[in-house]
């Protein structure tokens, strides 16, 4: 496999990245890194963040428990956006206490 780089230049130093379980194939969230929060992610295989509210780094589960294991990740055709297939340690992974971030259907 050949190095791939992902485009933190974009959209501010901000790449989305949408979290989807790795047994089940649900969605669960999508969430913000920066090169830090990647890096962070790599080297703890637990998925980082950057809050673009806070500005500032956060582990997913650093409060709730509910982390998230990294399984695999892929980069998109244009190297801005990532999906990272994790594993749910705990039984949410939505603040709200839902298993995903995505339960309220529109249509």
């Amino acid at each position: 496999m050949s190095e791939k780089i992902i485009d933190f230049q974009k959209e501010r130093g901000l790449v989305p990245v949408i979290i989807q379980d790795f047994i089940t194939q649900q969605v669960l969230m999508l969430g913000y890194m920066n090169e830090e929060a990647y890096q962070k992610t790599l080297s703890d295989q637990k998925v980082w963040f950057y809050s673009r509210t806070r500005q500032s780094l956060w582990l997913k589960g650093e409060t709730s428990g509910n982390f998230l294991l990294v399984r695999e990740i892929y980069l998109d055709c244009d190297q801005d956006a990532l999906l990272i297939k994790a594993e749910q340690m705990g039984k949410a992974t939505c603040h709200t206490g839902a298993v995903s971030c995505f339960f309220d259907k529109i249509q």
